[in-house]
């Protein structure tokens, strides 16, 4: 760019010089004049043009800064609303787990923690199925066992559990429990998960496995008309045995979805539909090789 005033000034004394000595020179002295005036007028034309180009470039470098600006402060606007409810989520997360906490705590404290007539009526329904529920008058918590309610390594649940909860639901939705709040908690024991078809399925550890079975137990109440303001879940892993890891029927305790009935009333229960989201499905066949599979009992020391 700096080249530009100088050639413009030669160029002008060319044609100055060429227009006062025409009839002084020869031929050759003025082709050889109009060539260096076209050579200077090509020059000044090319750096007219770079700079142009310089022009632009610049301006396309500002727009990119500009938008570069522009999406550093929406990425920072998405970064305090993700922190913002990650928070929240948080803050949930740390009363479930209050509750959760508050329940058990009470064990032995008042007798029975639920009515009289609704205790009956779960403790009756506890005995129709024994195989795959039991029920804890004391803390008013119905406990599934994992290893007769779900497929191995998965969170789907069988269709005997299925029937049950149905059962359940009636009892928890009639007049003496409508009102109660319904804390799903899912429970593993100490055993890591390793087979690959259970994490290709989303159940990558103890943590995700116990969430999910909870969330199959809470939807299933949910298609059941179980109004889902009443439904929390959680998941506990390996965290909170009720009994020793040490062997095969202790593991089997722990494996187990509980439902703790809270005698706090919401304001809303009105009947649900169908929870949108389904809950995580397992890939893993029933018939699969218990050698890999986390929830084969049949493989010491393995548990589900």
């Amino acid at each position: 760019m700096a080249r530009m005033p100088q050639m413009f000034t030669s160029a002008a004394l060319s044609i100055a010089v060429l227009a006062g000595l025409t009839g002084c020179v020869s031929q050759e002295q003025y082709n050889a004049l109009k060539m260096q005036n076209d050579r200077m007028s090509a020059q000044l034309a090319q750096a007219e043009a770079e700079g142009n180009t310089a022009r632009a470039e610049a301006a396309l470098y500002k727009r990119s800064l500009d938008a570069i600006k522009g999406n550093g402060d929406t990425q920072g606007a998405v970064i305090a609303n993700l922190t913002t409810q990650n928070g929240q989520l948080q803050g949930q997360l740390d009363e479930l787990n209050r509750r959760y906490g508050d329940a058990m705590s009470q064990v032995g404290k008042l007798g029975t923690a639920l009515p009289i007539p609704l205790t009956n009526e779960l403790t009756a329904f506890a005995q129709a199925n024994p195989d795959l529920v039991e029920f804890d008058s004391a803390r008013g918590i119905v406990k599934f066992k994992s290893d007769l309610t779900f497929a191995l390594g998965s969170a789907e649940l069988k269709p005997e559990a299925k029937s049950a909860i149905a059962k359940f639901a009636t009892i928890v939705n009639s007049a003496a429990a409508g009102g109660y709040e319904l804390l799903v908690a899912g429970h593993t024991d100490n055993v890591p998960v390793t087979n690959p078809q259970t994490k290709a399925a989303g159940h990558k550890d103890n943590w995700y496995l116990s969430a999910h079975r909870a969330i199959s137990v809470g939807q299933e109440l949910i298609s059941q008309r179980t109004s889902p303001q009443r439904i929390g879940v959680i998941g506990y892993a390996d965290q909170r045995p009720s009994a020793s890891n040490d062997s095969d029927g202790g593991r089997a305790k722990n494996r187990r979805v509980e439902v703790l009935i809270l005698p706090t009333t919401v304001r809303n229960t009105a009947p649900a539909s169908i929870a949108n989201t389904p809950a995580p499905r397992s890939t893993v066949a029933p018939t699969a090789k218990p050698a890999l599979n986390k929830d084969s009992a049949a493989v010491e020391p393995m548990g589900k």
